[in-house]
């Protein structure tokens, strides 16, 4: 049994609200000895900006050809501002570089293409561990997901193994999951032995964020306000949950940009906002018909959980009690970052970080590379 060590763990979401997650765990990669200090740290405008225009670079790309010129520059900035940022928090935790065990730098996704009959998927972070090892003296763990992607599986969800370690905290089994919803919405099940299944159910917030600039409206529908003026289009909600993405058998993953705010197209603001609301929920409602057992309580992280009518939605429309992740004694925003330092220490460890319950790889896969 390896003794446990702090870990810190970064994560930026493909919802760009302009944060870097950075999150602070003691852990041996098996269980969870102690959260640690956490923080959104912004990023400056100019890397903003930069990654915006990546992600279009990138949709463009789409894997073909040489990497966009801007892939390098957006590396390197977004390498520096993660770096520092994990500095900052260590620091204010009291502690140095020096008892840090090992980072977990997941970087930015710009293009995820989930594999198909016949073809691998491709993924792609940017984020240069070795650059981040330099600038810190730190062992740095990253490019997470590549391996992964290159024995056929998914590359994604990677969280389902940190969030078995927070259920078995927990002692819950089968009837409680967890279920976040960044911009893209993802469960895991665990039946407390030895099933543990995760897959993205569907979009959450980023066709909504978008809809809401697209109209001018801000960055997202804050607390919900926008869609609960608004009434649900019945007719065009159940044409678009007869995607064949939805009922389609796990293990399966979505790139941000799979399902967009054109499903509210022709709708006026607040219809089209509750729309799409009420589409993330029953995406999640159809998500929870494909487990082993139907889960009657989801622990909920990530933004959405802040969306009230998102959470209500989620009791209406996928028939499931729905509570924030704080209700448990987690902390809802630094899940995804804690996993990333998690993660980072099994891979110190050699275990494996995804399994083909999860992200369908061919059998429990290593994966991530180190910078020592």
């Amino acid at each position: 049994m390896s003794a446990p060590i702090w870990a810190v763990g970064l994560m930026t979401g493909t919802v760009l609200d302009g944060n870097i997650d950075v999150a602070l765990l003691k852990t041996d990669g098996e269980s969870i000895e102690q959260f640690g200090a956490y923080t959104l740290a912004p990023y400056p405008q100019d890397i903003r900006d930069t990654l915006e225009e990546t992600l279009a670079e990138a949709r463009r790309w789409n894997f073909d050809g040489p990497d966009p010129a801007i892939f390098a520059k957006a590396e390197e900035m977004l390498t520096r501002a993660q770096s520092a940022a994990v500095r900052t928090l260590v620091e204010s935790a009291g502690l140095g570089m020096a008892d840090i065990g090992v980072v977990g730098f997941h970087g930015q996704s710009v293009l995820h293409r989930a594999p198909q009959p016949g073809r691998i998927g491709a993924t792609r972070q940017l984020g240069d561990g070795e650059l981040m090892h330099q600038l810190l003296g730190a062992k740095v763990a990253y490019d997470f997901r590549s391996a992964d992607v290159r024995a056929g599986g998914q590359g994604a969800p990677l969280a389902a193994i940190y969030h078995q370690a927070l259920l078995r905290g927990l002692g819950t089994h089968g009837e409680t999951a967890v279920l976040n919803l960044g911009g893209v919405a993802n469960v895991t099940y665990w039946d407390g032995a030895d099933r543990l299944v995760a897959f993205d159910t569907g979009p959450a917030n980023a066709p909504l964020n978008d809809f809401m600039k697209a109209h001018g409206l801000g960055e997202m529908d804050r607390d919900g306000a926008l869609a609960r003026s608004g009434t649900v289009d019945e007719a065009r909600l159940r044409a678009l949950l007869q995607h064949p993405y939805l009922s389609a058998p796990p293990p399966k993953s979505l790139d941000r940009f799979d399902f967009t705010s054109a499903m509210a197209d022709g709708l006026d603001p607040a219809t089209g906002a509750a729309t799409l609301t009420a589409f993330t929920a029953g995406a999640v409602g159809k998500g929870l018909d494909l487990l082993p057992t139907r889960p009657t309580r989801l622990i909920v992280s990530g933004g959405g959980r802040h969306n009230p009518l998102m959470m209500e939605m989620l009791k209406a429309r996928a028939g499931v009690e729905a509570a924030p992740a704080e209700t448990v004694g987690w902390r809802g925003d630094a899940i995804e970052a804690e996993c990333f330092a998690f993660l980072a220490v099994r891979v110190l460890r050699g275990l494996p970080i995804s399994f083909p319950t999860t992200t369908g790889a061919p059998h429990p896969l290593l994966g991530g590379r180190l910078a020592a």
